[in-house]
């Protein structure tokens, strides 16, 4: 079978496309969850990618789960509650720690409808920016369910308390222009020109070395929920490796010599 993300390389910018179209890219099986564990194993240990573009291929982003499946009791949602509670621990769950510990920057790049679990997919991504044609919602409670991949947690650390309940307990959607407002996604763009806008921003990462983009993210991400002080120990940890890195060294002399810096991510 085809696989599920459909990956592309240019340069230090790695574009991942959710390939299920004609499903508008729900993540369906735990073969999907799978498939994306270990391709963000793969993006950690090659240190020559700087930046990861997460789209979806078509109209939409990602449906989240597939509706079908959940009313047949089906596939992923098959099974007695163990099993099922075992089977979101062991299948859709690996989403989030993977993307958490991803240490590449991550770009959503939200093309159409994010629901559900697409919806917090693209907030596992460290920058969002939405086509005017983007729709959003945790429409969990409209199908009598809750948040089972760790939209509890995500959501209210992008959007804030008060929005993250709102959209969660009405599962109301909204639209790429109340996503700005929220503060879901940093950017609009027409449908035509998310993708170059896209590219461009990760390139903007991608000019930086790699090591300190990737450390930079990780001091973000543990910053949530950690105290001033362990976050400096941390900080002045990851300082001293940077210090000692060729490209660091490189930078700098760049800078002084008023030139565009060669990285090698060494």
């Amino acid at each position: 079978m085809e696989p599920f993300l459909k990956v592309e390389r240019h340069g230090p910018v790695v574009v991942a496309k959710l390939n299920r179209p004609e499903q508008r890219n729900a993540i369906s099986e735990t073969a999907h969850s799978e498939e994306i564990r270990d391709f963000c194993g793969e993006l950690t240990r090659d240190t020559s990618v700087r930046a990861l573009v997460l789209t979806g291929e078509g109209k939409a982003f990602c449906a989240g789960g597939n509706v079908k499946d959940m009313g047949n009791k089906a596939g992923m949602f098959a099974g007695a509650p163990y099993a099922l509670r075992n089977a979101y621990r062991t299948g859709i769950q690996l989403i989030p720690t993977a993307l958490y510990d991803l240490e590449v920057p991550v770009i959503a790049a939200v093309n159409g409808p994010a629901i559900g679990a697409g919806l917090d997919l693209a907030c596992m991504s460290d920058i969002r920016i939405a086509s005017d044609k983007a729709l959003f919602a945790e429409s969990f409670v409209k199908l009598g369910i809750v948040p089972g991949d760790g939209g509890a947690w995500l959501l209210p650390r992008v959007v804030g308390m008060a929005r993250a309940s709102q959209m969660t307990l009405t599962g109301e959607m909204i639209d790429a222009a109340k996503a700005l407002e929220f503060g879901l996604v940093s950017e609009v763009t027409t449908s035509e020109a998310l993708m170059d806008r896209a590219m461009e921003l990760a390139g903007s990462i991608a000019a930086n070395p790699g090591h300190a983009t990737r450390m930079a993210k990780r001091l973000l991400r543990e910053g949530q929920d950690m105290k001033l002080a362990p976050l400096l120990e941390l900080s002045a940890a990851y300082q001293a490796l940077a210090h000692h890195t060729e490209d660091h060294h490189e930078a700098v002399q760049a800078f002084l010599d008023k030139r565009a810096p060669e990285f090698r991510d060494q």
